[in-house]
């Protein structure tokens, strides 16, 4: 009989059904509406990746944080394990209406939170590698905001030195796929956003020594 996963994956999973089976406020599962946009944030709180779907916000975010090969993981812009917490803006009215009016309003809603995402940003720029067109304003629906990891594991992961190894792996995995593909601007756009995000984290991990050497 085969063995079980590690404990750190069943956690995962488990985070990501318990983020996505959050309660919208009415007795509706976040997770369960058909359309609507998501915003990643790493340990740091930063924003780092805005997605949309109008197909299954738990299909499509569970996807991409379960690592089974959506584009911005089999491309390594995206690396499952920085992603701490989630943000879901649901359009519980979109399910109803044709194909076309909810790819129009999702589109302005993902710009809109693409937006707020730079804003939010200390870099002003996110890992997206598909350029997000603008739209029209739109009100935005009220999010919901979920951690994805118990409290101990996340502790675990969020360690500098954990995270600065992953991420300067994630950065070579993606200078490897531009030295062999024919790749579009967004993609070295998000190589040059991570080496910007790799910087400051280590920069901070070596300030952190310094003092302690001068106290």
């Amino acid at each position: 009989m085969p063995r079980k996963e590690p404990d750190e994956v069943t956690a995962l999973y488990d985070g990501v059904k318990n983020a996505l089976d959050t309660d919208y406020g009415d007795g509706r599962k976040v997770g369960s509406c058909k359309c609507g946009v998501y915003l990643f944030y790493d340990y740091d709180g930063e924003p780092i990746y805005v997605g949309r779907t109008i197909e299954s916000l738990r299909g499509r975010i569970g996807r991409h944080l379960t690592n089974q090969r959506t584009d911005a993981v089999a491309m390594s812009v995206l690396d499952p394990f920085e992603v701490a917490e989630l943000e879901i803006w649901p359009f519980w009215d979109l399910a109803t209406v044709g194909m076309r009016e909810a790819n129009a309003t999702i589109d302005r809603a993902e710009y809109a939170v693409y937006q707020k995402a730079l804003r939010a940003s200390k870099f002003a720029v996110v890992l997206n590698e598909k350029d997000i067109k603008p739209s029209e304003d739109i009100v935005l629906p009220k999010s919901v905001r979920a951690s994805i990891l118990p409290a101990q594991l996340r502790e675990s992961r969020e360690h500098p030195d954990i995270r600065l190894a992953r991420r300067a792996r994630t950065i070579a995995n993606l200078a490897r796929v531009i030295s062999e593909r024919k790749v579009t601007q967004g993609i070295r756009h998000t190589l040059w956003a991570q080496a910007r995000r790799l910087e400051h984290l280590a920069r901070i991990r070596l300030e952190e020594f310094e003092q302690a050497d001068e106290t």
